[in-house]
């Protein structure tokens, strides 16, 4: 099994990773625009070789483009057009829906299977890829009934390879969820650093005064910008559904907070905490 991986990043370099220890690959070819990260790659041995991108699409058995999702929409079709029917493609990008319209009617669509693995942290580049990270975690296949079922038997056995778990779901649905449980935080991230660093103008004490529970609440703050701004660009209807909802959230306590309604402060923290239900 030879797997090409188009962008060695986190994503990309984990899985390059755990491929290779769970003995799914024989050999994995790297290929990436950025000459540091491809040579980095190759270095601490991400990937057996770095090879130019059309080369790299035609050694391979199974095609992974783990890039940003801007990127990919350009990128997808081209690898499509490369690949014999024995080939398989596969997508890890956090959006499905644009991606999936781009190629809809390219006569190789059945050999491409959408796909979403739910793992990361807030580091990117290949020095950022760690085994294991996928270990437990969701990975989303979408629009299935659109690919050559051996195609997705062959993605689906991939990711079971790095003992994750298998959803299906379609491209429109994945969309709208992953709005709510991962742009929403990362914007959440975002906007609490902004604001800390706005206000405190002294850095020294925002590093002496940072508790556990500020770490964590903006710990995302520190993710890729090349990464997150395509994912909203390329998601923007959910997206801004979601920031509606929860721009009402915040104006719901900011209001109570004004008129010192402290039993609605109460009860707005109270059903909150609710999500112990689904998170332990």
């Amino acid at each position: 099994m030879i797997v090409t991986v188009i962008g060695l990043g986190l994503i990309g370099g984990s899985t390059a990773i755990d491929i290779r220890r769970q003995k799914f690959a024989d050999k994995i070819i790297g290929v990436d625009n950025n000459p540091t990260n491809a040579a980095g790659a190759l270095h601490i041995g991400l990937v057996d070789e770095i090879c130019e991108f059309e080369e790299g699409v035609k050694r391979a058995d199974l095609i992974l483009v783990s890039i940003p999702v801007n990127a990919a929409i350009k990128v997808l079709p081209k690898v499509l057009d490369l690949i014999n029917d024995n080939q398989v493609v596969a997508d890890m990008c956090s959006v499905k829906g644009k991606l999936g319209e781009w190629v809809k009617y390219h006569p190789k669509r059945q050999r491409y299977v959408a796909s979403h693995p739910m793992a990361g942290t807030e580091y990117s580049g290949p020095w950022a890829a760690k085994a294991g990270m996928f270990e437990g975690k969701v990975a989303i296949l979408c629009d299935t009934e659109e690919s050559d079922i051996k195609a997705v038997n062959l993605v689906r056995s991939m990711y079971e390879s790095m003992n994750m778990r298998i959803i299906f779901m379609n491209s429109a649905n994945h969309d709208v969820h992953t709005a709510y449980v991962s742009a929403i935080s990362h914007i959440s991230s975002f906007a609490l650093a902004l604001t800390v660093l706005e206000k405190e103008k002294n850095e020294k004490h925002i590093f002496d005064l940072a508790s556990g529970g500020f770490d964590s609440t903006v710990r995302l703050a520190k993710s890729s910008a090349a990464m997150w701004q395509p994912i909203f660009e390329q998601n923007k209807d959910n997206v801004l559904i979601v920031l509606d909802t929860y721009i009402n959230k915040l104006q719901e306590f900011k209001k109570n907070l004004e008129e010192d309604n402290n039993e609605a402060v109460y009860k707005l923290i109270d059903d909150a905490n609710k999500i112990r239900r689904v998170l332990k």
